[in-house]
């Protein structure tokens, strides 16, 4: 079971065997064409019974108030409304490069009170604000929740998350982000990864199709030289991003995700020749409870529970491995698999080897 969990993750980059192509678009994003965050806060009504409670949530009170002042309704001082389907929430959204107003997008709404789920209710208008604080869209909607749930007799049981729900198309834009993408006369491709050797290669790439059209400035920043025109540059940019390239697989990289326990390892991973030695070490504590009784009803003793403590000490393996040097990912993959260890105990192994110098990857643990 342990060999076949560890070949299973180190199996999925076992394929390749060489550089593999692909398009500029999947290695770079243009500068300044991204998406920008909204957030906002709003109020959803509808929610049956599960709503906030008020008592301890005392804010949605007040943005209930204040909502009805705005419509015209005023509610006298000292009522204590006990509103068991309104739900303060958080309205998070991206908005969408070149987005035009009237535009829709998707939101996501999460409550930040204590209600116990958003299933069946609609968000009222909120507004979207911007990191400068300016409003640039609107939501409002029906809450699409993907959990369920169901309690009774003091018994509950929920599958997935009940206080987080998204709205489809829930969005509006108000306002234009400003965007100077058409009038700039350079634009810049910004690689996913630092990398001078990709960074060249995708500057050649061009090159060969619009001669000295890119400049390599760093290990992540090509500079592009685009026509002026409107229609001539987005021309220019789809045959740009549209360029194929082979592309390698880079440094040699384990990454170790301490805690799913998965390790994943790129083909340019390697060993030197080495001995691994991995004991389990198990100590085991067990308590139980005596009691103890009077032997007559009328000794005049006393019951009383004494409590029983065992411990034990119990260590297995840690017999002498020897590694062979392997240059290649399958070798690499069955050298590892034959010292017979779990996840866990292969994550200190790992560490280990690189601190031995036997093992030639940048090792990153998350």
């Amino acid at each position: 079971m342990k060999t076949a969990f560890l070949t299973f993750f180190l199996a999925l980059f076992a394929i390749a065997t060489g550089a593999h192509a692909e398009r500029i678009r999947d290695l770079t994003s243009i500068q300044g064409v991204r998406a920008n965050s909204l957030m906002g806060y709003g109020l959803v009504v509808g929610l049956d019974g599960t709503g906030d409670q008020t008592m301890q949530t005392p804010f949605t009170t007040q943005s209930l108030n204040n909502m009805l002042s705005q419509l015209g309704i005023t509610v006298p001082a000292g009522v204590n409304m006990q509103l068991k389907n309104v739900a303060a929430v958080m309205v998070t959204a991206d908005l969408p490069p070149f987005a035009r107003s009237g535009e829709k997008f998707d939101v996501v709404v999460s409550s930040m009170g204590n209600a116990k789920s958003l299933r069946g209710g609609t968000l009222l208008m909120t507004p979207l604000k911007g990191a400068d604080g300016q409003i640039y869209a609107l939501a409002q909607g029906n809450l699409l929740v993907s959990g369920a749930g169901a309690q009774g007799g003091g018994s509950r049981v929920q599958v997935n998350q009940l206080n987080g729900a998204r709205i489809s198309d829930g969005g509006t834009v108000e306002r234009e982000v400003p965007s100077d993408f058409a009038g700039q006369n350079t634009l810049k491709l910004q690689l996913h990864k630092d990398d001078f050797t990709v960074a060249q290669q995708v500057s050649d790439a061009i090159n060969r199709r619009f001669s000295g059209a890119a400049v390599a400035q760093d290990a992540r920043t090509i500079i592009l030289r685009a026509p002026l025109d409107s229609a001539a540059r987005v021309r220019f940019l789809a045959e740009v991003q549209d360029l194929p390239l082979r592309v390698d697989a880079g440094d040699a990289r384990i990454i170790v995700n301490s805690r799913t326990g998965s390790v994943v390892m790129n083909r340019h991973v390697s060993l030197d020749s080495c001995a691994v030695a991995q004991g389990d070490l198990t100590v085991e504590v067990a308590q139980t409870n005596q009691v103890s009784q009077p032997n007559t009803p009328l000794a005049g003793g006393q019951t009383t529970v004494t409590p029983n403590t065992q411990v034990s000490v119990r260590e297995q393996g840690g017999s002498l491995q020897r590694v062979n040097t392997s240059t290649d990912l399958n070798s690499v993959v069955r050298a590892l698999n034959g010292l017979g260890a779990s996840p866990n105990d292969l994550m200190a192994i790992l560490q280990s080897m690189k601190t031995a110098g036997c093992l030639h990857a940048r090792l990153e643990i998350n």
